[in-house]
């Protein structure tokens, strides 16, 4: 006998800015306020929760969340190993595991980032065109096995997430004559898509493929339009039980599978270069993860209404789309070009609020906060009849993936 399936019964999140330019507010008043509201958009209070989940060492424990919030009781609280932006969609999966067996019965999944007080890992925590603070931030905690790995590439400059996801595109244009110009497609059909959500950080500046072909080399092949926004804000999602759900009046959204992992001695990926199989290294590593996600669901690429690809870098989108079925390995640049991601008329919608490239990146949290908004029929670019949508967690990094249905 089946269980239930869990439900994604609420979203919220905060006001989204460039780094730096949220104010005068903190990371963890951002979570407070995006769990609040996606608490309150679920139609449920403060005092229904008995869960809490996040990723990648999130600074907002659980344990002072629940406190700071008033919960009357904290039956569960997660969070999942995986580094970086690769757990977004694991923390959900976790979620969604605590309902389905009686741990809780509504626990939020959230995510914040204020990049203006804690920078990025590789930046070394100062902002060089500002004056000198008497309390420098501190960098993002990054795990120290994750660091000692990184000594082999550390003196060569290996620092930032730019360059070394750029080493696995350029492999795969190398392998397969994928252009600079269809990595550009990526990031100007995003920015399209920001153009009508108003949420967008990069809604109201155009794009065009000259404007990407001509921004800055950051790390060959990757232009500055090729990389994810660093941003201020925070987002949550509210999941329970189907049972809960049926009595809750705002539209819920089914989580039909979900999945999450590595393939074998893939540690942290191409940002450490630690035995990764050379079949893998021009890939997403997420292709052994995509074949259980779909075998789970009983569903395949083609049963796809929409898609949100975690988008840190273009390259790694075209990656994803080729790991999950949606063309053949190689393939993904005429795929991309043919207008294919596009919201209207495309064979895949992909990424309709703007994409950590457009809207925000908030580790991929968003992504999945509007898979539930294009189910709903509440994007602001909307899918018609959508019933399936992907949400994927990062490429080249352990990963993690949902496939959400509407009900």
């Amino acid at each position: 006998m089946s269980r239930p399936k869990a439900h994604i019964v609420g979203v919220g999140e905060s006001a989204y800015a460039r780094w730096g330019k949220i104010g005068d507010v903190t990371e963890h008043a951002l979570a407070c306020q995006a769990i609040q509201r996606a608490v309150a958009d679920a139609g449920l209070s403060l005092d229904d929760v008995d869960g809490l989940a996040s990723f990648a060492e999130d600074r907002n424990e659980a344990i002072f969340m629940a406190a700071e919030l008033g919960l009357p009781a904290l039956r569960f609280a997660n969070m999942v190993w995986m580094t970086g932006g690769g757990g977004g969609c694991a923390a959900i999966s976790n979620a969604a595991m605590a309902v389905e067996t009686g741990q809780a019965e509504v626990v939020v999944v959230y995510r914040a980032l204020c990049q203006g007080q804690f920078f990025r890992f590789g930046t070394g925590g100062m902002d060089a065109s500002a004056p000198p603070k008497p309390e420098p931030p501190t960098v993002q905690h990054a795990n120290s096995l994750f660091l000692a790995s990184m000594g082999f590439a550390i003196p060569y400059g290996l620092l930032m997430a730019a360059a070394a996801y750029a080493l696995p595109t350029r492999r795969h244009m190398h392998l397969y004559g994928t252009t600079s110009a269809q990595l550009g497609h990526i990031a100007v059909t995003f920015r399209e898509h920001a153009s009508r959500n108003p949420r967008a950080v990069m809604g109201s500046r155009p794009m065009t493929l000259d404007d990407h072909q001509a921004s800055p080399m950051i790390a060959d092949p990757h232009r500055l339009f090729d990389c994810c926004l660093e941003s201020d804000g925070a987002c949550a999602v509210v999941i329970t039980t189907a049972e809960r759900a049926r009595d809750l009046a705002k539209g819920r959204v089914e989580i039909l599978a979900s999945d999450q992992g590595a393939p074998k001695g893939y540690a942290f990926g191409p940002f450490t270069n630690a035995n990764i199989a050379d079949d893998l290294y021009a890939t997403g590593a997420c292709e052994e993860m995509a074949g259980r996600l779909w075998g789970k669901a009983g569903l395949g690429p083609k049963d796809v209404d929409v898609a949100q690809i975690y988008d840190h870098f273009t390259g790694c989108v075209l990656m994803q789309l080729e790991d999950f079925g949606f063309c053949a390995r190689g393939e993904g640049g005429p795929f991309i070009e043919s207008g294919a991601l596009s919201w209207h008329g495309g064979s895949l919608p992909t990424n309709t609020h703007g994409g950590g490239l457009s809207e925000a990146y908030i580790h991929g949290l968003n992504h999945v906060v509007e898979g539930v908004r294009a189910l709903r029929g509440e994007s602001t670019s909307p899918v018609e009849n959508a019933e399936v949508c992907l949400v994927t967690s990062g490429a080249c990094v352990p990963s993690s993936a949902v496939l959400l249905g509407k009900t």
